[in-house]
């Protein structure tokens, strides 16, 4: 039996470490999440996770994982509530911590429809909002012709001046586990200058498409229908729904629209960077 609201609201909140990956699956597949282990892997060693140990026995009540971005900002995704302590306050407590550890440094997340009334509560704003989209490439309306290639070793650099550029701020902590994490990397080029780059990484039984960084729709365009043509598997991304021509594109060649989520921000008025060049993010979990 749930215990009381109470001592609930009472309960310590303790720093996740990598250890705790399989805790945190299992809190994901609680929920009717994917376990999403390769993701979990990389959020708790490039990031901060935060989890509630379970009174009643072994594994997590609540967790969630912070990536900081240096005091520019910090993304919050992985929130997850066990389902028997459901609407008892966990979240809004777990949350409250975050803030505070957080202080000053303004903060992201991308929240449901369930979720987001409570980070309206406390202080988040909506900004835009993002489709997530799921399917088989179908190839069916070509890409424009846009060269694209594999990614090597000597393109590290440019992309992370790209990626610093688009985005806004610093993500070399996250943008170097790419090549280990990623299946599939590919960089646009043209004239011998990067236009963008895209990753193609395992999540259970799908490929998800993220970051990806193009000078425009058209590069985009290609940059995805490279990475479809070297897996074998569904495609998930997560486009912001400003992006119209290219969330067409993508339907058009059998990636439909599986979810809308909206993407919140705290003591900022919006997300730093270009986001007409910010077409995927690199991770998303929506709470």
């Amino acid at each position: 039996m749930p215990i009381s609201p109470s001592p609930l609201a009472q309960l310590p909140v303790r720093r996740l470490t990598p250890e705790d990956l399989l805790a945190c699956s299992d809190l994901s597949e609680n929920r009717g999440w994917q376990r999403e282990e390769h993701k979990w892997g990389l959020l708790l060693t490039a990031g901060t996770g935060y989890g509630i140990d379970d009174p009643a026995g072994a594994g997590l009540l609540a967790c969630c994982v912070v990536t900081s971005y240096g005091p520019g900002i910090a993304a919050i995704g992985m929130v997850l509530v066990a389902e028997r302590y459901a609407r008892q306050g966990v979240g809004r407590r777990l949350m409250q911590h975050v803030l505070a550890e957080a202080g000053d440094t303004p903060l992201t997340l991308y929240a449901t429809p369930n979720g987001q009334p409570l980070y309206e509560e406390l202080g988040f704003t909506e900004t835009s909002r993002s489709e997530m989209v799921l399917g088989r490439f179908t190839f069916t309306t070509p890409a424009p012709a846009v060269p694209v290639r594999p990614a090597t070793a000597e393109d590290l650099q440019a992309i992370l001046r790209l990626d610093h550029e688009v985005f806004g701020l610093d993500r070399t902590h996250m943008i170097t586990r790419l090549p280990a994490f990623a299946d599939h990397l590919r960089v646009a080029e043209e004239d011998g200058e990067i236009t963008g780059f895209a990753a193609a990484w395992p999540n259970m039984d799908t490929h998800v498409v993220g970051p990806l960084i193009a000078r425009d729709p058209a590069t985009a365009q290609a940059l995805i229908a490279s990475l479809a043509a070297a897996s074998d598997r569904p495609l998930r991304t997560d486009i912001d729904v400003r992006h119209t021509a290219l969330l067409n594109w993508v339907k058009e060649n059998g990636i439909d629209s599986i979810a809308s989520n909206s993407v919140m921000v705290r003591s900022v008025p919006d997300l730093p960077g270009d986001w007409r060049r910010r077409f995927a993010p690199l991770t998303v979990a929506a709470g």
